[in-house]
């Protein structure tokens, strides 16, 4: 499986889509789509329509959060708080994520 460059706990900025220019914190990963889920109120939502059960007794039509390719999202650079690519070098024997902006390591 291939390593993808955005993690769960991420901040991000959409670049392309409906929510374009939205920064939000990411949810999920789902590296065999390439897609993402973020939080966020300004994110784009899907609607689902469930029947009446224990957890939603009214049922109905319910927002949930939209998955996102992953292509359309950008890293946030934790330095100066722009949008910046990710690069990946070794340090110590380990494969680390950097902010090519900045050339900062990401945790």
């Amino acid at each position: 499986m291939k390593k993808l460059n955005i993690k769960k706990g991420d901040t991000v900025k959409v670049i392309a889509g409906v929510s374009k220019g939205v920064e939000a914190k990411v949810k999920a990963v789902l590296p065999l789509e390439d897609r993402v889920i973020l939080e966020g109120d300004q994110v784009k939502r899907n609607s689902r329509h469930t029947r009446p059960n224990q957890q939603n007794q009214d049922g109905g039509i319910v927002k949930i959060d939209a998955p996102i390719h992953i292509s359309n999202v950008m890293l946030i650079d934790p330095s100066n708080g722009e949008a910046t690519r990710v690069g990946r070098k070794d340090v110590d024997g380990k494969s680390v994520r950097y902010a090519k902006k900045s050339g900062e390591v990401i945790k």
